[in-house]
């Protein structure tokens, strides 16, 4: 994987830094939620800066191509959407499902195979 140089790449809440200044990626495991999923080691900082985007799709922005950053965003998105989805409670999970009729588990299932799909995933999305 070939990092681009001079790409700004988004960190999530009005963050970004340069692809070619990152030097380091590191989940947050304890305290992870919402404006907190990854650390982001940079050259020019002692200290991490705090990410509300998966390392994964950091890392997918720094070495994806400007004409894809749309797509890569959209993945991005549906991919901590499927995180925030499987964090849920199993409480809360069963009470969507029951009193509003939203299958969490439906919907992330569904969201990871259009992610994993090596074609352009329109069977999953409209069928």
């Amino acid at each position: 994987m070939e990092i681009k140089r001079d790409r700004m790449v988004h960190l999530g809440y009005a963050k970004y830094w340069r692809s070619d200044q990152i030097v380091g990626l590191l989940p947050i495991e304890e305290d992870r939620g919402p404006g907190r999923r990854t650390e982001v080691f940079v050259a020019s900082r002692s200290e991490p800066v705090t990410a509300s985007r998966s390392e994964a799709s950091i890392l997918r922005d720094m070495a994806s191509l400007p004409d894809e950053a749309r797509v890569a965003e959209a993945g991005s998105i549906a991919e901590d959407l499927v995180g925030a989805l499987r964090d849920l409670s199993p409480v809360l999970k069963r009470m969507l499902k029951n009193e509003e009729g939203f299958d969490v588990e439906y919907w992330a299932g569904r969201l990871r195979r259009v992610m994993e799909s090596d074609d352009d995933g329109q069977e999953d999305l409209f069928g």
